[in-house]
This record gives structure tokens, C-alpha cells and sequence, in this order.
């Protein structure tokens, strides 16, 4: 399999403070620029090696034009194992599944979201969902490789073992019976979301305990995946801190 790149100053900026790069590439016309210089500074402080390029042959390496003078290498993707990480949580575990997140873009938005409600880990399915690649990456901003994610085969069977071990799952359907500001979150809990098409599929909705709607107004009958999940996952992170939603925390980072 071979190595995936990315991107972009603010792209690459992120994956290094992740410590997600093995190398980093610089062009040589954009050498002076104090962002890049900043870059390869981080880059050093790794002791990761720097390669400079052309600017037109560091686009063709990349295949874009748009790489803003700076790109680097990947490390594969450290997925972790379920076990392990059930292992180190306390007994108000906080989870997310994402049951056939198919886009790039919107799976590296849920996992930035998934990392700043304070989500202990995510779990993804195997088939009919989207891997978490240089684009996932990308989009994440450094949270999938901050965030713990678990690839699972058998998502049902998965489910299973997690009400086993004590979690609640909610899972969020138009349809579904309650509203989610009319549910307690403050439990072991997996939220689970569906996929950008058809939703939660059929064998994932018959395991969850509660199906949950997000309460809308308008013509709007379903929000993207990305936007649904970080609603859903700070609700849970509110009630879970016992806020009230006039009453913010006073050392919390405001988005």
C-alpha cells in the first residue's frame, strides 16, 4: 500500500502538530515565506526530513496546483483496537458510530467535532464506509490522528458487545420516536449516526435503545451528516458537564 500525501499550509501545519508526517516537502520559491519557514522549523523539531522541490514539481508530485508551496508525507493511519481502548475508559464512556459516513470531507468534520465534545473514541464499520485517507485526514485538522479510531467487520455484533459492557446506544433517525433534548446523555453512551444517503441501516437501528430525532423548523427535513453529528455530540457534552445552556463554562474555548 503506498504512502498517501497531503497539502496546504494550514493542512500540513495541523499534521505536524499531530505528528502525523514523515517527511515534509517544501518548494524552493516559497522557501522564505515566514508561514513555510514556521513548517520546517516544526518539521525539524521532529527531526523529520525536508525535501525541496520546484515549485511546478512539487505540483506534479502532488497533483495540484494549489499547494500553497508545501506538502509532506503521511504515516500510515494508526487504527486501534476496540479492546484496548474499552480497556482505558471509565464508567461513563463516551463513544461515537458512524455507520456508512461515505464522504471524506464529512468524516473529517465529524472526527474534528468527535475530538473538540470530548468523544473517547469512534468507531467506523468496515465495508460500505469511507477510510480514514489523506482527505479524511485532511479535513479532520489533526483530530483523527488525536481521536482514538476503530475500525470494526462486524458492526452489529459490535453493538452487541458495547450494550454488553454497559453503554446506552442512541441512535439518530428523522424518524426516530424522541426528541434528543428530551433524552439523558449522561450515561455510558454511544451516539450513533447514520450515513449520508439512507441513514442508519436496518440491523444498526434495531440495535440501538433509543432512535432520537433532532428537532427542526422549516421545510429542512434531514441536516448534513457532519453538521447532525455535532449537534448531537455537544448536547451530550453539555449535559454531561451538567451545563445549562446559559451557563457556559469559564476556561472553555469558544468555537
Amino acid at each position: 500500500m503506498s504512502k498517501e500525501s497531503l497539502y496546504g499550509i494550514h493542512a500540513v501545519s495541523a499534521a505536524l502538530d499531530a505528528e502525523e508526517l514523515l517527511e515534509l516537502w517544501v518548494a524552493v520559491e516559497r522557501r522564505a515565506d515566514e508561514r513555510i519557514a514556521l513548517l520546517v522549523q516544526k518539521a525539524a523539531e521532529q527531526c523529520l526530513p525536508v525535501q525541496e522541490w520546484r515549485s511546478s514539481a512539487l505540483g506534479r508530485k502532488l497533483n495540484t496546483g494549489r499547494h500553497q508551496g508545501v506538502g509532506g508525507l503521511l504515516r500510515d493511519f494508526p487504527g486501534q483496537d476496540l479492546e484496548t481502548i474499552l480497556a482505558q475508559l471509565n464508567d461513563r464512556g463516551f463513544l461515537l458510530v458512524l455507520d456508512g459516513v461515505l464522504d471524506p470531507h464529512n468524516l473529517g468534520a465529524c472526527l474534528r467535532s468527535a475530538e473538540a465534545a470530548g468523544v473517547d473514541a469512534v468507531i467506523l464499520p468496515g465495508d460500505n464506509a469511507c477510510p480514514v485517507n489523506a482527505t479524511v485526514r485532511k479535513a479532520s485538522a489533526g483530530s483523527a490522528s488525536r481521536v482514538p479510531v476503530c475500525t470494526v467487520t462486524n458492526l452489529s455484533r459490535t453493538l452487541s458487545s458495547l450494550q454488553e459492557a454497559g453503554f446506552w446506544l442512541v441512535g439518530m433517525a428523522g424518524e426516530g420516536s424522541r426528541s434528543l433534548y428530551a433524552l439523558d446523555l449522561d450515561m455510558p453512551l454511544v451516539m450513533v449516526m447514520g450515513g449520508e444517503e439512507k441513514g442508519l441501516r436496518r440491523l444498526t437501528r434495531e440495535h440501538c435503545d433509543y432512535l432520537a430525532h433532532i428537532p427542526m423548523m422549516g421545510a429542512i427535513e434531514s441536516l448534513n451528516v457532519s453538521v447532525a453529528t455535532g449537534i448531537c455530540l455537544f448536547e451530550a457534552a453539555r449535559q454531561r458537564r451538567n451545563l445549562s445552556p446559559a451557563r457556559p463554562a469559564g476556561q472553555e474555548k469558544s468555537a
